[in-house]
């Protein structure tokens, strides 16, 4: 397992027009803000996964965090069993029976968890973990708990872990955790504090054209599990790793060579990193990263991590704005996405690519 420290996992950004906290802790390796290797990713989140299983190896249940510790989660799901359930929390709206919660620092602070099949999960295990990128405070933690606990009284008596990429939390937040049974379980540990983005001058991610577009490749494969609801997590990684697979053929089929990006569509993150994987196994030079909803900074300033971005309808709610950062030329793009009606997101995703020249697009519908 490799030892990690705030300078493999650790960037300050700006957030743009956010009053309650002005920086963002951006994470190199996570694939998400930053496009990065899926096998670097990958690293990191397996050896938070196994400091997890060292310590609460009976977990059968884990839940992440929406948008950015979804692959997080599944990971360490992965770490524990191959029959742990993985669920995650989300923003998205779709039919069934919810745990609403707040994560107040937010852009987007309304979180909601599937719950119809809770009360069953929570039976079949005596330890549960939680899963976020970042714990600052632990209130967003706390919220969800507590209002879990005030529906299914059986949690109570668990044990729940708090497992994090980075943990910022002071003595007095632990403790408050410790009073909920939560114990804690990080790859790095950072002293509580706000970081100073004050002199950096940034800018709004620019608006891209909305120009006609053609020449994409549209992949309808096998139809994933919709991990809202939750999943087996053994199964899902197969069926990932199936995509993956496919995606492999079409490439070497299309005599594709040099560096390839694959892209996820928001909370829809571990997917593209897993099919990245089966990319690097057949020895493709690979990037992965996914758009957000986070607005963030752009500034050109050495050291500052987001130079560059662009606005975007979602793929998931056209008159909702997600962003996407880092973009530069590659040989071939891979555009992955659970969303139903995504034409306006996937319009400004291309346009996005074409500004700088990327000119195989593919698209892969799951």
């Amino acid at each position: 397992m490799k030892v990690f420290k705030s300078d493999d996992v650790l960037r300050v950004a700006k957030r743009f027009n956010n009053t309650r906290r002005k920086f963002l802790l951006v994470n190199p390796l996570q694939g998400k803000h930053l496009p990065t290797k899926p096998s670097d990713a990958l690293e990191m989140m397996n050896s938070l996964g196994e400091l997890v299983a060292e310590k609460f190896s009976s977990a059968r249940l884990v839940i992440g965090f929406a948008e950015t510790a979804t692959a997080i989660g599944a990971i360490v799901a992965k770490n524990l069993s191959d029959d742990c359930f993985y669920l995650q929390t989300t923003r998205e709206n779709f039919s069934g029976t919810f745990i609403e919660f707040l994560e107040e620092h937010s852009h987007a602070p309304e979180q909601k968890l599937f719950a119809e099949n809770l009360s069953e999960l929570f039976n079949r295990t005596d330890e549960i973990i939680f899963v976020d990128d970042e714990l600052s405070t632990g209130k967003t933690l706390l919220n969800i708990v507590r209002q879990l606990k005030s529906k299914f009284p059986a949690l109570a008596d668990k044990k729940i872990c708090a497992a994090s990429i980075i943990n910022r939390l002071s003595a007095e937040n632990l403790a408050s955790l410790a009073a909920e049974n939560i114990s804690c379980v990080w790859l790095v540990k950072l002293e509580q504090k706000s970081f100073d983005v004050e002199n950096f001058s940034v800018t709004e991610a620019q608006t891209v054209n909305h120009a006609q577009i053609d020449g994409v490749q549209s992949l309808k494969l096998d139809t994933l599990p919709d991990i809202r609801r939750g999943v087996k997590i053994d199964n899902y990684f197969n069926q990932c790793e199936a995509v993956g697979k496919s995606i492999v053929d079409v490439l070497k089929r299309e005599n594709i060579s040099g560096e390839v990006v694959i892209i996820g569509t928001e909370e829809f993150m571990l997917p593209a990193i897993l099919a990245g994987r089966e990319l690097e196994r057949e020895n493709f030079s690979v990037k992965t990263h996914s758009t957000t909803r986070s607005p963030i900074g752009i500034c050109r300033e050495k050291n500052y991590p987001i130079r560059e971005g662009f606005k975007l309808r979602s793929f998931y709610d056209s008159t909702r704005t997600t962003f996407i950062y880092n973009l530069k030329f590659y040989d071939a793009a891979i555009i992955m996405t659970n969303a139903q009606n995504f034409s306006a997101g996937l319009e400004d995703l291309i346009n996005a690519l074409n500004v700088h020249g990327v000119g195989k697009i593919f698209l892969v519908r799951c």
